[in-house]
């Protein structure tokens, strides 16, 4: 029978270690360095494609212009199916980034050799591996969302707790604690899982097996980008919806 605890303390597997960092001190503080530069080839590596996508803007894109476009695209028709025609387009650029940033970094963890880069302790992976990471994009998400609904209704979007009836108030405080927390496990349970998985099998048969999932991890690192940005938009568009008036338009 197969012990899963000494095949990750064995071998290749060894290498995958989680709970394992590279810390930066500044003052009394400790950053974790492994994280802040992976997001770092993350960010390069979308500004690098947006500078190639708007230098020669033409009339009739192709390329690089094209695919930004669709992504453009898509995402504007995300935003507005959870927000609404009225509101959508301010948060495009917000959900837009959750999105972008978290695709990215999911598929950078699973086609960029991260080991190949040394660093004295940990190493380096998918940014969105790290919770600290997925904590921090769903923290956001959370400020996001109290804003909208702050600047839609004032004082009066705290009334909304006490909606259908006053009872629900504590319900919907602990609501608002549990949004942010379901998206950052969510996310970072699911590329972690993916990660471990993969090196498990390509430890246990290294040639044929992983590579289809390998293929899926790659289906499934787009779908929680895509679950994590629609769910963002979806708790703005509530934050902003009337509840006396209906749904938002």
């Amino acid at each position: 029978m197969l012990n899963v605890s000494n095949v990750l303390n064995s071998g290749l597997i060894a290498e995958l270690e989680v709970g394992q960092h590279f810390y930066w001190h500044l003052g009394n503080f400790k950053i974790h360095g492994q994280v802040f530069m992976a997001s770092w080839i993350v960010i390069a590596a979308l500004l690098i494609a947006s500078i190639l996508a708007t230098r020669n803007v033409q009339r009739v894109p192709s390329g690089m212009q094209n695919f930004m476009e669709y992504a453009l695209e898509f995402l504007r028709d995300l935003t507005r199916t959870q927000i609404g025609e009225k509101e959508y387009r301010a948060w495009v650029p917000f959900v837009g980034t959750l999105f972008l940033f978290i695709f990215v970094s999911n598929w950078g963890g699973a086609l960029i050799p991260w080991k190949l880069v040394e660093l004295p302790s940990g190493e380096l992976a998918a940014p969105t591996n790290d919770i600290n990471t997925t904590v921090a994009l769903a923290l956001l998400t959370s400020v996001a969302y109290f804003y909208a609904g702050l600047s839609r209704k004032g004082l009066g979007y705290f009334a909304d707790y006490a909606q259908p009836t006053p009872i629900m108030v504590p319900f919907k405080i602990i609501e608002d604690f549990t949004k942010p927390l379901s998206l950052s496990f969510r996310l970072f349970g699911n590329i972690l899982a993916d990660e471990l998985v993969v090196a498990v099998l390509v430890f246990l048969v290294p040639l044929i097996v992983p590579i289809p999932l390998m293929i899926l991890g790659l289906f499934t690192s787009a779908i929680q980008a895509l679950i994590f940005a629609t769910l963002a938009a979806s708790y703005i568009g509530e934050a902003m919806e009337d509840h006396h008036g209906g749904e938002h338009e």
